[in-house]
């Protein structure tokens, strides 16, 4: 968002507090969800001193707005249920209609996470009718400093609504509604072709030390930003004198100085999920990853920074914070030591889940080598609402992910590797379109690599045994090193668990580049 923008924004919010009416933030709205089990936090703005009384689900509180006519209204945690009125009244009264109190799941990351229903599966929209569901897209631009509030309301879920809502995020809140009958509130705050660094908090980057030559970066362009501010409101101020003069004489208006542009690091975070970091949430799901291929190196760092970033601006705790792990594209390499693409920051994502409450759904097997979108979101959806039923709806017993590496050990000429999320047993797997995994009874694990301490990796024998896999070659003897899957496109890995979600790629070494492939 220009930064013009942002001001005759301000103006709009300034001039109507100023007209004595109670205003709220645009994430309240008929058909909202609010936060169950949390305190529900109300805010908005009136004339100054004004008396404020928000009633709610047989609730009644006040508050009085301080000099600028800021107000803010704490009322006590509810159940799930609904729906209710949210009534706010001070010299004007607003009225909230159909509000439910249930889950708040934020969904953001780039463009898989922001294709559409109605893009990837037209004909789910069909039956998309859900009124325990309710949807809020976010279309607000970047900042170069925290904003209030966000453009447009909440919608209830229906063909039409659904149809241009995220599809990740519609079938991660369908299985979820179909296994609890809890409502659920999504919003979808993602924005196609945006890099990581944009969706940072950068007010937490001083606690990522590793991460000091980035918050270095910024504060240099930031300094900048300001100078180039200050100037700009210079010349604002030349202009508006000669801009009513020429109202006044009828003639039209000279051109308005040219306002630097918002963006760089942090900017989404200021102008999309700063607003809602008073909005309580149940958790957020996360796709993105695609357009920092080229910084695996310091992906993993920066993920840790936007998980601890995020959890501090909303001061919630370690809400869940699941992710997807980027799928299978392009064409599939011939070498087994692999490394190339994506592999390298999938492994960063891998190594995330070590951030305490994170989860990740695994998409290596549902991926379109001709296509960095994807259609089967509802896969992506209903891996990412396992890790939630799980975790945070108490369903411990059912299996939330795939094999996930948890460590190595070498038998003579042999590496044995044992899993995580192991399930009800190891297989080799095949999976066809979006139905469920199926066992491969005659069929071999692929895509295992071997090596031993010179780097040079050899297509690798793999066995299933209990929940290990016993992996060798006879072309290494003493091996030191395994990989699975570790490329762009390893088509034909098929390693899952009998639960049917497939294993993760990964490798056991921390080898920078590899010397030569075999």
């Amino acid at each position: 968002m220009k930064l013009l923008r942002l001001h005759l924004w301000l103006m709009v919010l300034l001039a109507g507090s100023a007209q004595a009416a109670v205003r709220m933030s645009n994430v309240f709205s008929d058909h909202m969800v609010l936060q169950r089990e949390q305190p529900v936090t109300v805010w908005g703005t009136a004339a100054s001193s004004e008396v404020v009384t928000v009633r709610l689900a047989g609730q009644t509180a006040t508050a009085t707005s301080d000099q600028s006519g800021k107000w803010q209204i704490h009322l006590k945690p509810l159940p799930a249920g609904g729906p209710h009125e949210l009534i706010v009244s001070g010299q004007n009264t607003l009225t909230f209609k159909n509000v439910l109190i249930g889950d708040i799941w934020i969904c953001a990351g780039q463009s898989n996470m922001e294709l559409t229903l109605g893009a990837v599966d037209m004909p789910a929209t069909r039956s998309a009718t859900n009124p325990k569901l309710r949807l809020l897209t976010i279309k607000s631009g970047q900042s170069n400093i925290p904003v209030n509030d966000v453009l447009n309301g909440w919608m209830e879920c229906q063909p039409q609504t659904a149809r241009s809502f995220s599809a990740a995020g519609y079938f991660f809140a369908k299985r979820i509604l179909a296994e609890t009958g809890v409502p659920i509130g999504l919003v979808d705050n993602s924005w196609g072709g945006t890099g990581i660094d944009l969706w940072l908090n950068t007010a937490e980057l001083h606690h990522a030390p590793e991460l000091d030559w980035l918050l270095q970066s910024h504060e240099k362009k930031a300094k900048v930003l300001n100078d180039q501010l200050l100037k700009h409101l210079d010349e604002v101020n030349r202009w508006l004198p000669l801009a009513q003069a020429a109202k006044l004489q009828g003639n039209p208006l000279p051109d308005a100085p040219k306002a630097p542009t918002g963006g760089g690091i942090g900017g989404i975070f200021n102008g999309r999920v700063a607003p809602l970091t008073r909005f309580p949430l149940k958790g957020v799901i996360w796709y993105q990853g695609e357009q920092d291929s080229k910084e695996s190196d310091n992906y993993l760092a920066k993920q840790r920074a936007l998980i601890s970033g995020w959890r501090a601006a909303w001061n919630q705790g370690d809400f869940p914070f699941y992710f997807v792990q980027l799928p299978n594209f392009q064409e599939p390499p011939t070498t087994p030591a692999g490394g190339d693409g994506w592999a390298h920051l999938r492994e960063a994502q891998r190594r995330a889940i070590r951030v305490p409450n994170t989860g990740m759904a695994v998409t290596i097997d549902i991926g379109d080598a001709a296509s960095a979108h994807p259609l089967n979101k509802e896969d992506v959806g209903t891996r990412l609402a396992l890790w939630a039923l799980h975790y945070d709806y108490g369903q411990t017993n059912l299996v939330c992910s795939g094999p996930l590496y948890k460590d190595m050990t070498v038998e003579g000429n042999k590496v044995r590797i044992s899993f995580d999320y192991a399930g009800h047993g190891l297989m080799v797997g095949k999976k066809v379109g979006n139905g469920p995994a199926q066992e491969d009874h005659a069929g071999k694990l692929q895509r295992f690599a071997i090596a031993g301490a010179n780097k040079q990796w050899y297509w690798a024998d793999a066995v299933i045994e209990g929940d290990t896999v016993l992996v060798s070659s006879p072309s290494v003897p003493q091996p030191v090193a395994v990989r699975y899957a570790f490329a762009m496109n390893p088509t034909g890995c098929n390693l899952y668990n009998r639960d049917g979600l497939p294993a993760s790629p990964f490798r056991t070494d921390l080898w920078q580049t590899p010397t030569a492939n075999k």
